[in-house]
C-alpha cells in the first residue's frame, strides 16, 4: 500500500511539474524566466534557462540577462564585456540605467562603464513621455529618469511650464499634469530635463484633447492584449501609432510578469524592456494610454486569488507596481476597495474598463467582487453616452475556451446578472471588447429579451503562442494566423451614430471590418 501511494504521489507531482513547465514555456520568454530565478538568487538555474532553452526572446536580451548573472557572481569586468556585447547587437544602452538598478550598481561604479556612459551621452530621461489621463481640458505625462531630476512640460499655445521632481522612493517615476486646455484641440508639447529642452526627432510630441461630453466627433481607439515581449513583433506599436488613435486600451497580459511574490524585480524588469523599445515610445508619446491587468500581469496563469482585499498579501504590492508603471486615470475604489477598474469618455462614447482578477473567487461565484459590480451597474445606469464600451480582460462569449473556467464561462451567474441588468434597465449602446485569447474574434451573443451583445476580442498583439479559432454558434469571424491589433472607429456626428470595427495583422494589413449602427444596439419598441 505504501509503495502504491508513493508511486501515485510521484506521478501526481510529475504531472503538476509538467503542467507548470508547459504553462511557463507557453509564454516563450526564457529571459523573463531566467530573471525570475535571479530574483530568488538562483544563478545556476538562470544560466540553465539561458543555455538550454531553444526559444529565446532575443540575443540582445539574452546578453542583458547574462550580464546580470555575471554581476550576481561578482564578475563585474566580465559583466561589462557582456554589456557592451548586448548593446552592439541591439540592446538600448539605457537598459543599464534603469531597472534593476540595485543589481546594476556595481557595474555602473566601474570607471570603464562611466567612460562608456560619457561616450554614449544618454539623456537622464529614460522612459516616457507616456501620455495618459487625457480629458476634454487636461492631460498627464508619465516619466522615468536616471536618478533625481526636474522634468517639465510646456504645451505650445498654453502658458507656463508644469514640472515635477523625480525621487528615489518613487523609483524616479513622476507624472506631470496640465489643466486648462481647449477640448478637441491638437497641442504640441516640449519636454525639459533639468531646464534643458529634450530633443527626439524620431517621435511626435503632440496629442489631441478629447471632445466635450455629448459632443459629436470622429475618432479612433486601438485596443488589444496578450503582448508578450517578442522583438520581431515590436514594430506593431509603431503601426498602431500610425493610425493616430486617441487612446490605446491595454486589456491585460501586457508584459507577462508571472511573479507576484517578486513583482518589484520581475515587474520592473518586464516594463523596462518594453518601455525602452523605440516603437513603443512612438505610440505612447502621442496616444492616451489606459491599462488593466490580467492573470500574467497580476498573478500567475489563470489565477483565482479570492475575494479578500489583503489576501494573498502580495495583492496590494502587485497593484502598486502596476499603477507605478502606467499613466491611468483614477481607478478602483480607494484603499478599502483597491483595483484597476476605470472609466473615461470621449464625447458621446464612454469606456468602462474592468478589473477581472483582484476579487475573482469561485466560492462567491464572482469575478468582479461586490463593490466593483455595483460600480459597474451604477456607471451603466447613469451613463448618457451613445456607445458604452465594456472592456474586460477575458471574453464574455460562451464556449470561447472549451473546458476552461477562466473566461466569463467560469462565472455564468454573474455574467447573466450583468446582461439581465442591462436589459431590465433598458441600457442601450453597449459593446463588449476583451483580450486573453491569442487570436482575433468577432462574436455575437443573442438575447431573446434585448439586442445582441457584440464582442470584439483582440488578443495576441505580439505573442508567439497562438490559440485556435473556436467555432461556436456565436462566432462571426475569427483569425489566428499572425499577431494583430484592432481599432474601433467612431462617428457620433451622424444622425445614426456608427462604430466600425477593424482588425489588422502584424504588418498593418486590414483583415476584417464590420460597421455597427447605434440603432443595432437598441431595444425594440
Amino acid at each position: 500500500m505504501r509503495k502504491f501511494w508513493s508511486l501515485s504521489f510521484q506521478l501526481t507531482w510529475l504531472i503538476l511539474i509538467c503542467m507548470a513547465m508547459t504553462s511557463l514555456s507557453a509564454q516563450h520568454d526564457r529571459e523573463r524566466n531566467a530573471f525570475r530565478f535571479l530574483a530568488e538568487d538562483k544563478v545556476d538555474k538562470a544560466y540553465f534557462e539561458l543555455k538550454n532553452g531553444k526559444k529565446h526572446t532575443d540575443p540582445a536580451e539574452k546578453a542583458f540577462i547574462s550580464t546580470l548573472c555575471l554581476l550576481k557572481e561578482g564578475k563585474t569586468q566580465e559583466a561589462l564585456t557582456m554589456a557592451k556585447k548586448a548593446v552592439e547587437i541591439g540592446l538600448p544602452f539605457e537598459r543599464f540605467l534603469t531597472e534593476p538598478r540595485e543589481w546594476l550598481a556595481s557595474l555602473r561604479k566601474l570607471p570603464a562603464f562611466q567612460e562608456w556612459n560619457n561616450q554614449m551621452q544618454p539623456s537622464l530621461l529614460i522612459h516616457g513621455p507616456m501620455l495618459g489621463q487625457v480629458t476634454d481640458d487636461s492631460a498627464s505625462f508619465w516619466f522615468r529618469t536616471d536618478g533625481p531630476c526636474e522634468i517639465g512640460v510646456e504645451i505650445n499655445g498654453h502658458s507656463g511650464r508644469e514640472s515635477i521632481l523625480t525621487k528615489k522612493k518613487e523609483g524616479y517615476v513622476g507624472v506631470v499634469r496640465v489643466d486648462g486646455l481647449l477640448p478637441g484641440t491638437y497641442f504640441s508639447y516640449d519636454i525639459y530635463v533639468n531646464g534643458e529642452k529634450y530633443e527626439d526627432e524620431e517621435r511626435e510630441f503632440g496629442f489631441r484633447t478629447f471632445p466635450e461630453i455629448e459632443e459629436g466627433a470622429k475618432f479612433t481607439i486601438a485596443f488589444g492584449g496578450c503582448s508578450g515581449f517578442v522583438p520581431e513583433y515590436e514594430s506593431v506599436w509603431e503601426l498602431i501609432a500610425n493610425h493616430d488613435p486617441r487612446a490605446m486600451l491595454m486589456l491585460g497580459d501586457n508584459v507577462y510578469i508571472d511573479d507576484p511574490e517578486d513583482v518589484k524585480w520581475t515587474g520592473d524588469y518586464c516594463y523596462s524592456r518594453r518601455y525602452s523599445r523605440p516603437e513603443w515610445k512612438k505610440l505612447v508619446s502621442k496616444t492616451s494610454m489606459h491599462a488593466i491587468y490580467d492573470d500574467h500581469d497580476f498573478g500567475m496563469d489563470d489565477c483565482v486569488p479570492g475575494a479578500q482585499v489583503d489576501h494573498p498579501t502580495w495583492k496590494r504590492t502587485v497593484l502598486e507596481n502596476f499603477e507605478k508603471n502606467w499613466n491611468n486615470p483614477s481607478s478602483g475604489g480607494g484603499k478599502r476597495n483597491p483595483g484597476c477598474w476605470q472609466t473615461f469618455s470621449l464625447g458621446k462614447v464612454q469606456f468602462i474598463l474592468l478589473d477581472c482578477r483582484y476579487y475573482r473567487d469561485r466560492k462567491e461565484k464572482s469575478m468582479l467582487g461586490t463593490y466593483q459590480k455595483q460600480w459597474l451597474k451604477d456607471t451603466l445606469r447613469n451613463s448618457e453616452a451613445t456607445f458604452k464600451v465594456i472592456a474586460s480582460s477575458v471574453p464574455f462569449s460562451e464556449g470561447i475556451k472549451p473546458g476552461s473556467k477562466d473566461p466569463w464561462d467560469g462565472y455564468p451567474e454573474e455574467r447573466e446578472e450583468i446582461f439581465s441588468f442591462i436589459e431590465r434597465q433598458k441600457i442601450e449602446g453597449v459593446l463588449l471588447i476583451a483580450a486573453d485569447r491569442h487570436r482575433i474574434d468577432f462574436r455575437k451573443t443573442s438575447r431573446p429579451k434585448g439586442y445582441d451583445f457584440l464582442e470584439f476580442v483582440s488578443g495576441r498583439i505580439t505573442n508567439k503562442h497562438v490559440h485556435s479559432v473556436i467555432k461556436t454558434d456565436g462566432l462571426v469571424w475569427g483569425y489566428n494566423k499572425t499577431c494583430g491589433y484592432c481599432l474601433l472607429n467612431f462617428d457620433t456626428t451622424k444622425k445614426n451614430p456608427v462604430m466600425e470595427f477593424e482588425a489588422y495583422d502584424h504588418r498593418g494589413e486590414l483583415l476584417f471590418a464590420q460597421k455597427i449602427l447605434s440603432t443595432d444596439l437598441q431595444f425594440n419598441p
